[in-house]
């Protein structure tokens, strides 16, 4: 049946009617009053989300493009970065600080664990001469479903003076709560296609007083992805580049839909997820290849046994209509990830769950009894 996919999948995330419907209003002049306002109104907006009261840009960019101008902008050549890697996404950022010529330190754990607020630790307090200049890390691990622990490392940060902390919360802002000011986070990068319920397109990067200090030093080429244009910009309540106008009516829509839900039932409404997934899964018998005490909000990523996760996948999709993503790089065929964040209610749950307990009994997988996860995630969202 045409029009019935349901994304599943850390992102892009389902999108609302009404966000849809702003979005096909037609585009106004960027430069005008009314789209000025509209500006405003979605960068204070963000600001509630981020729970923050720091400079708050947007971007047209990608996740990606946000976590690459949170890098750039306040580092010069040659600085020496740490750099949290546990999965693709916090490669990516070792990646990035690599192609600029920043002295790159990694501190790995293994795909499916979470970073050792330790090892940040130790690494800071042994550098006594204060060249460690930034700590690089990923809140939201999406590839593997591991929430990293970012309260705690970030105090060592803090208790380095110098280092500044740049978070990927592409995964984590909207579906857990990120109190930007509250724990002094310098800079905080996003993208739109996750807990914000819009399309992908839009990048967002929230700025610390420290980290404009820093920009003033720093050295390292930027033009498009120069922050400081978009800080001039957004204090006219305008943007420095042509901005991705429709994606700006879905950004307001989706806000103000936020705030009529309010702060603490989002982050509630996705732990009830997470544990629902979670249940579920473990009712199918199933292994969660994150431990419970570092699994995120958004993601639940399953290493199915004795039943091939692409097999799962490709089924879900044909017969339901219903996308999961895959593993990435040498997780890929071993793990299903099912994600749950954004606009995704107790009802997609359960339907997603009901399509997966079909679609194993189809593959012969009797691991378990019929119902079984349906039950297990009904109790969870019945509590």
């Amino acid at each position: 049946m045409d029009d019935k996919l349901m994304l599943m999948i850390p992102g892009p995330t389902p999108v609302p009617e009404q966000v849809l419907s702003a979005m096909a209003k037609h585009p106004i002049g960027h430069r005008s009053g009314d789209f000025g306002k509209i500006v405003a109104e979605v960068t204070q907006n963000l600001k509630w989300l981020h729970q923050t009261q720091n400079d708050l840009l947007i971007l047209a960019a990608s996740g990606t493009g946000a976590m690459e101008a949170g890098i750039i902008n306040f580092l010069s050549p040659g600085d020496r970065v740490l750099v949290g890697s546990n999965g693709k996404f916090g490669e990516r950022w070792a990646e990035v600080t690599d192609a600029y010529g920043l002295q790159t330190e990694r501190v790995t754990a293994e795909w499916g664990k979470p970073l050792d607020p330790e090892v940040f630790r130790e690494k800071l307090e042994s550098d006594r001469d204060k060249q460690i200049k930034a700590v690089i890390i990923t809140h939201s691990e999406t590839s593997t479903g591991v929430i990293n622990d970012l309260e705690a490392i970030n105090r060592h940060v803090k208790a380095h003076g110098e280092a500044l902390i740049i978070v990927d919360t592409v995964t984590s802002l909207g579906a857990t709560s990120v109190p930007v000011d509250e724990w002094g986070l310098d800079v905080v990068a996003s993208g739109s296609q996750k807990g914000y319920m819009i399309p992908p397109g839009l990048g967002f990067v929230a700025v610390s007083p420290k980290a404009w200090e820093a920009y003033k030093t720093a050295k390292l080429p930027r033009y498009y992805l120069d922050l400081g244009k978009y800080r001039k910009s957004s204090a006219k309540d305008t943007t420095p580049f042509t901005p991705a106008i429709n994606l700006f009516y879905a950004m307001q829509a989706a806000l103000r839909m936020m705030q009529a839900e309010g702060l603490e039932n989002i982050f509630a409404r996705h732990e009830r997820h997470r544990q629902a997934t979670r249940a579920a899964v473990q009712g199918l018998g199933m292994p969660l290849f994150a431990a419970d005490e570092c699994s995120s909000p958004a993601i639940t990523a399953v290493m199915p046994n004795g039943v091939d996760a692409e097999k799962i996948r490709s089924i879900m999709r044909k017969r339901f209509d219903i996308a999961l993503a895959g593993g990435q790089d040498h997780l890929k065929g071993q793990i299903f990830r099912i994600g749950h964040l954004g606009f995704v209610s107790d009802r997609d749950i359960l339907t997603a769950i009901s399509a997966l307990e079909a679609t194993l009994q189809e593959l012969g997988y009797d691991g378990f009894t019929p119902g079984a996860g349906i039950a297990a995630a009904a109790k969870v969202l019945a509590g």
